[in-house]
């Protein structure tokens, strides 16, 4: 909030009507004196403590004309939709800055998600956060004070005004200075995940793909298992070697990409099929895989990983907290 004038297009998300007033009032005053473009969204309408003539009331004490730009968030609770409808809201106004009092913690995380989607500065309003250690940004607000004990008056259902004094339903007070103090969030805005289930289509197709890659690498590596060279007195089996990393790390990243064991189950029937396929002796008496130590190894170590990765559990993915 560089305080710029008309140049800044300004979007406060807090909780419910009543709410702007009381943690940000002075700041919505200012700027709106300032020519700056003032948007505020609330999250819930809570109809017991504030009604739309409160809200109108509020709204034109402390300067705004445009009805329009207060409004409650559409869409329900859920963090995705909040984001979603935030980012639309924030790319209507064209925002170039975002101040939140929201204390529900998937309302303000969503505020923070959805202005990092937009490459906007967040400002949370050190009432709802512990600010200890942080640096804050004070708003001098004292020539705005009469018009925030004004909007303040109209919520006579949520408080009441005694002198610079807010007197909470609940037996709390809160007092009314000259200034509003900030913390700009530095925390980047958490990657949209949208987690979706594969297709059965798209699931076939996979595994089709991943049965045709275990054929292939177990042609590969039955052909190439055998090979050796001679590295002075030992006798090295860089085949044998060449393939068993081959077709573990074709069963290892199908498990870590694709995270289906279906599509990991196909790949392994694949190989370890052709493995026993070519390890039968064909017609003319020839045989892929003689028997032996690199023979014996080839038929054991891909089934071994094989059930392994199949049977490894899945570890679901660490949820950062709001």
């Amino acid at each position: 909030m560089v305080m710029s004038g008309s140049g800044e297009r300004v979007v406060f998300v807090l909780d419910t009507p009543g709410d702007e007033s009381l943690h940000t009032g002075g700041t919505i005053a200012r700027l709106l004196d300032d020519g700056a473009q003032v948007t505020v969204l609330f999250g819930r309408t809570d109809a017991a403590t504030a009604d739309a003539d409160a809200v109108i009331a509020a709204r034109e004490a402390l300067g705004e004309t445009e009805s329009g730009q207060w409004r409650v968030l559409s869409g329900n609770s859920d963090a995705a939709v909040r984001r979603e409808v935030l980012g639309a809201a924030l790319a209507e106004a064209r925002a170039t800055a975002v101040v939140t009092a929201a204390a529900e913690p998937v309302l303000r995380r969503a505020a923070a998600d959805a202005a990092g989607d937009h490459g906007v500065p967040v400002f949370l309003s050190s009432r709802v956060s512990a600010a200890a250690g942080q640096r804050l940004t004070a708003i001098d607000v004292s020539d705005h004070l009469d018009r925030k004990l004004q909007a303040l008056g109209a919520y006579h259902g949520r408080w009441g005004v005694d002198g610079r004094l807010v007197r909470l339903a609940d037996g709390g007070e809160v007092p009314v200075t000259g200034s509003e103090t900030y913390v700009r969030t530095s925390e980047p805005a958490r990657p949209a995940v949208v987690d979706e289930a594969p297709t059965a289509a798209t699931r076939a197709v996979t595994t089709l793909v991943a049965l045709a890659a275990g054929v292939l690498f177990g042609v590969l590596g039955t052909v190439a298992h055998q090979t050796t060279f001679g590295l002075g007195p030992i006798t090295v089996p860089i085949g044998l070697v060449l393939s068993l990393i081959a077709t573990g790390t074709l069963l290892v990243g199908l498990r870590l990409v694709v995270r289906d064991r279906l599509v990991v189950l196909a790949a392994a029937v694949g190989m370890l099929a052709t493995v026993f396929l070519l390890s039968l002796r064909s017609t003319g008496g020839s045989v892929l895989v003689p028997q032996g130590l690199l023979g014996t190894i080839w038929t054991v170590v891909p089934a071994l990983v094989a059930a392994l990765v199949i049977a490894w559990p899945r570890i679901p993915a660490r949820r950062p907290t709001a």
